[in-house]
C-alpha cells in the first residue's frame, strides 16, 4: 500500500480543489451523477479531507456537522488507487477527526454495492434502500 498523507483542508484551497476534481472524475464522469447534484451548498461548510499518495490527491471525502452526528459523504478514490485500503484509511481518519471535534456518532449514505466496505469499518446499515442520483443507497451509522 502506498503511503497516504491525510489532511483536512479549507474549502477552495488548492488541495480541496484537487479533491473536487477527483470527485468530478469519479461521480460525474465515471458514475454519471449530474454535476449540479455532486457540488452543493453544503460544500461551503463541510470539512474537506484529502488523501495524497504518489504525489497526487487520490482520495477525498467531506464531513458535515449535523448537531447530533457527523455525516461522512462524497467518498471517492481515484481508479488508479482502488483496492489498496486507502478508502478505509480515509474513513477511519474521518471518524477519528469527528471524535476529536466531540462527535462520536457518524452517519453516511452508502451506495448499496459498497455497504460491505462500510460494515467492515463498523457501520451498520438500516432502513430501506433508496435512490440518490439514480444510484441505490443505504443509510448507515456507527452508533
Amino acid at each position: 500500500m502506498p503511503d497516504l498523507t491525510i489532511l483536512a483542508v479549507p474549502v477552495f484551497s488548492p488541495l480541496a480543489n484537487l479533491g473536487f476534481a477527483l470527485r468530478r472524475e469519479v461521480f460525474v464522469i465515471e458514475q454519471k451523477v449530474p454535476q449540479d447534484l455532486e457540488i452543493d451548498a453544503e460544500d461551503m461548510t463541510a470539512t474537506h479531507i484529502v488523501g495524497i499518495a504518489d504525489g497526487a490527491v487520490v482520495t477525498v471525502l467531506r464531513v458535515l456537522w449535523k448537531g447530533d452526528h457527523a455525516k461522512i459523504g462524497r467518498v471517492a478514490v481515484a481508479e488508479s488507487h482502488r483496492g489498496l485500503g486507502l478508502g478505509a484509511e480515509m474513513i477511519r481518519f474521518a471518524v477519528t477527526h469527528a471524535a476529536g471535534k466531540g462527535q462520536e456518532c457518524c452517519y453516511l449514505e452508502s451506495q448499496s454495492d459498497k455497504v460491505g466496505f462500510y460494515e467492515r469499518l463498523g457501520f451498520i446499515a438500516y432502513g430501506d434502500e433508496f435512490m440518490d442520483a439514480g444510484i441505490p443507497h443505504r443509510k448507515m451509522r456507527n452508533y
